[in-house]
């Protein structure tokens, strides 16, 4: 799995940028702007989470826990990003739509399979979940302020004009949705792998 993480993340993150560098040709991208949006920010860090990894795998090393919490963030937010996309504003993409196919669908599906079946998860006691919300709410934060200061904001639900109590319920679900996906990927972490469960059906197999 060490080698497919590797070249997963790298793959992703050349997808990125060229999305940047083919729209910066047409004069149309700002480079905060291009990485102020949660999907291209989040997918590049959860790459790069991918890729140390990868790295530490090929080379027979586990993963530290702090990393391995670092992916189950980066999970939790790519398939955060998959269903807000695709469920509710599918097709409001700029970018051209196989760049938008690999970071919304292709890159979480990899991302779930590879959490569901790598065997160098671990399960993360509970207590922890809350560490999926730190950096999305650094993210809400500094799209706020540039809100508030130059009237950038990524998303139409996150502007100002739109009054506080609208984008205080909309901040408010999407930390919800964060915590609900992360319970998932904290759930997900204590099921059997692919290898323990094949080893159990040996086992009572070779028992009856």
């Amino acid at each position: 799995m060490g080698w497919v993480r590797v070249v997963v993340g790298a793959a992703v993150i050349l997808v990125v940028l060229y999305a940047y560098v083919e729209g910066a040709g047409h004069g149309r991208v700002n480079p905060f702007d291009y990485f102020g949006y949660f999907t291209n920010l989040t997918s590049l860090l959860t790459s790069g989470v991918l890729i140390l990894t990868g790295v530490r795998a090929l080379h027979g090393l586990d993963a530290p826990t702090r990393l391995v919490e670092a992916r189950a963030v980066g999970t939790a937010c790519v398939l955060v990003v998959a269903a807000i996309y695709n469920g509710l504003v599918p097709g409001t993409a700029s970018a051209p739509p196989w760049v938008s196919a690999v970071l919304h669908a292709v890159f979480p599906c990899y991302a779930a399979l590879d959490w569901l079946l790598a065997r160098d998860r671990q399960a993360l006691p509970w207590r922890r979940l809350w560490i999926v919300l730190p950096y999305p709410l650094l993210w809400l934060t500094v799209v706020l302020v540039r809100g508030a200061t130059d009237g950038w904001v990524p998303y139409g639900f996150l502007l100002p004009e739109r009054g506080s109590p609208s984008l205080l319920l909309h901040v408010a679900g999407l930390l919800i949705v964060l915590l609900v996906a992360g319970a998932a990927v904290w759930g997900a972490g204590r099921l059997p792998g692919p290898r323990a469960i094949a080893r159990r059906i040996r086992q009572s197999t070779a028992s009856q």
